[in-house]
């Protein structure tokens, strides 16, 4: 996770953590359960919890210069970010996947977003999407 939370500009933060509270939930790995996000812009914060049944958007009375992904790690969560809003693409078919956590994760990550069912499948796709190498093309020869 980057330290750098000097600047204000729009980062999504996600957290991963949680513990089973409904039977189902038993079936995932634990400490990876449940994901939410917290998106930070130039006003402050906002929190998106997917829950089940329904979706918890909160918007905190504090300024963006706030850690609030210290304020997960401290808590005890896996923490991943900052990540770069992008602009959705238009697609030919809307999204079929259920509304999830994971779901709604990746949708405010964007279409770069690697696929995943599960809290723990979309960190470890986030962990392999930043540590692969960037590819670098050179288009124009160097004098």
């Amino acid at each position: 996770m980057s330290r750098h939370l000097r600047t204000a500009e729009p980062a999504v933060f996600l957290g991963f953590g949680g513990a089973a509270t409904l039977p189902w939930q038993r079936l995932l790995a634990p400490g990876f359960r449940h994901c939410f996000a917290g998106l930070r812009d130039e006003a402050g914060w906002t929190i998106v919890d997917p829950l089940s049944g329904r979706l918890h958007v909160t918007r905190l009375p504090a300024g963006p210069e706030y850690d609030l992904p210290g304020l997960w790690l401290r808590a005890g969560f896996a923490v991943l970010g900052p990540y770069r809003p992008v602009a959705a693409r238009p697609t030919a078919l809307p999204g079929l996947a259920p509304l999830t956590c994971v779901g709604v994760c990746r949708a405010l990550l964007g279409p770069g977003a690697p696929f995943a069912l599960t809290p723990r499948g979309l960190f470890q796709g986030l962990i392999r999407q930043d540590n692969k190498p960037r590819k670098y093309f050179l288009t124009n020869s160097v004098p």
